[in-house]
């Protein structure tokens, strides 16, 4: 690349994305400048827009443009019935399975000792308070709390975490299940998953 320090910039803020590596975001940046007549600045008020308008839900935390998230005024949706999730994106990935209609709690991250992410620094204190203020009868009451957690360290921490300070408040706590993707090959599949699978596995 040429020492262009605007150019260079670009590089490195788009290189800070997640999942995008220096070659990427050098090819992303070449093609804002080769688009420069329209796209940087379709890109800039796309930005700008997203900052003034997009914030967390007052409830679930999920991402929204309203006071509350759609999910949260949907009225048909089961009130007890809670579930955690790292980050919004995964509400999505939850909702095209069709199978869940009941109410979510976004954590904005998991615990990991090694980043220095702690309890305090998720939405840990609030699922908290739901679950008090259903027990006191200010809000509807919290049934059960499912955990849909990556399969990892860090998600597994998290879950044993919540367990604890989740025990005796009249709570059924579960965790999604982890085990061999639907049309996978047994031959492939490596050890822990193959662990996850048999220790989630169902009786026919």
């Amino acid at each position: 690349m040429l020492h262009i320090p605007a150019l260079e910039k670009l590089v490195h803020e788009l290189s800070r994305l997640p999942g995008i590596g220096p070659k990427t975001a050098q090819r992303l940046a070449y093609y804002v400048l080769k688009s420069k007549d329209s796209y940087p600045t379709q890109l800039s008020e796309a930005l700008m827009r997203v900052q003034a308008e997009v914030h967390t839900c007052t409830d679930c935390f999920n991402y929204t443009d309203r006071t509350v998230c759609k999910y949260c005024e949907d009225s048909h949706r089961h009130s007890d019935i809670l579930c955690l999730v790292e980050e919004p994106s995964d509400i999505s990935r939850i909702e095209s399975s069709g199978a869940f209609r009941g109410r979510y709690h976004v954590l904005h991250g998991v615990i990991s000792p090694l980043e220095g992410i702690t309890a305090k620094d998720l939405k840990v204190q609030e699922l908290l308070n739901k679950i008090e203020e259903g027990i006191a009868g200010t809000r509807p009451t919290i049934k059960e709390v499912i955990f849909a957690f990556d399969a990892d360290l860090e998600g597994d921490t998290t879950a044993l975490y919540l367990t604890k300070v989740l025990q005796g408040k009249g709570v059924k706590l579960s965790r999604i299940a982890h085990g061999i993707p639907m049309g996978s090959d047994i031959d492939f599949i490596d050890d822990r998953t193959m662990g996850r699978a048999l220790e989630n596995r169902i009786e026919l």
